[in-house]
């Protein structure tokens, strides 16, 4: 059920926001206390692939994202130099290259809860 798969991830994220360890044991509790039955497997590589994360730039990163279209200025960009303008094309691809590895770790999670 596709519900049932959110599910473990929003106990994780309570887990996340409450400051405890995401952990297998106590994922499991958080998951019972909602009444569903617990799936090991699901527990395990969910637990597996979020220790493989930093919950807190994913997190900001999708705050970003949604707050992106608000902040966006009316007016025209301003003109940078150019050496700025490089030093940050070269910071913007290494976050790139950060966030496709964490965007494959999401989108597996996706796939495996149905999301």
């Amino acid at each position: 059920m596709v519900q049932e798969g959110k599910a473990y991830i929003h106990a994780a994220l309570a887990l996340y926001y409450a400051g405890a360890q995401i952990t297998e044991d106590n994922l499991k509790k958080v998951v019972e206390a909602l009444g569903i039955q617990v799936d090991e497997a699901k527990v395990k590589m969910l637990v597996a692939s979020l220790s493989q994360l930093n919950l807190e730039e994913v997190l900001k990163g999708a705050a970003l994202v949604a707050a992106a279209p608000a902040a966006a200025p009316a007016s025209a960009p301003s003109a940078q130099p150019a050496a700025q303008a490089a030093e940050a094309k070269e910071e913007k691809k290494e976050e790139e290259k950060k966030e496709a590895s964490e965007a494959e770790i999401s989108e597996g999670l996706a796939g495996l809860f149905g999301m």
